[in-house]
C-alpha cells in the first residue's frame, strides 16, 4: 500500500511541475470492484498544457520510480489523457471536458483530496 501511495504523490508532484490546477486523488482503496486503487485527476488549461502535464508524468515516473505506464490514450488531441499505471490511473483534461464528464463524482463513496494549486 506504501508503494501506490507514493506512486499518487509522485504523481501529484510531476503534475504540479507542469502548474497542473485542480488536482484531485480519488481514493477507492475502500470501495469494492473498482478498477484500480486511486484516480488522480487534474486540468491544464490549453491541450499543449496537457500534452506537457501527461508527458511529464511518464517522465518523471520513469526517472524516479522506475515505472512504466500500461497504457498511455489521448495524447493526439491531448483534451483529456488517460495514464494507466495498473493501481493508478491518471486523467488529465482540458477544464471544459473535465467539467462535462466530472468523473471524480462519478465515485460519491470515494475519499477525495484536493490538492492546493500551485502559483
Amino acid at each position: 500500500m506504501k508503494e501506490v501511495k507514493s506512486l499518487v504523490n509522485n504523481i501529484v508532484a510531476a503534475c504540479q511541475e507542469k502548474k497542473a490546477k485542480n488536482i484531485v486523488i480519488v481514493d477507492m482503496t475502500e470501495l469494492p470492484g473498482t478498477i484500480c486503487q486511486y484516480f488522480v485527476i487534474c486540468e491544464g488549461n490549453t491541450p499543449i498544457q496537457v500534452s506537457a502535464i501527461s508527458e511529464e508524468i511518464v517522465d518523471y515516473l520513469k526517472k524516479k520510480k522506475k515505472e512504466r505506464p500500461l497504457l498511455i490514450d489521448g495524447l493526439r488531441e491531448s483534451r483529456w489523457v488517460g495514464i494507466d499505471y495498473g493501481t493508478v490511473i491518471v486523467h488529465v483534461f482540458v477544464p471544459e471536458l473535465r467539467e462535462f464528464y466530472n468523473i471524480e463524482h462519478l465515485w460519491a463513496d470515494a475519499k477525495l483530496e484536493s490538492i492546493p494549486d500551485i502559483d
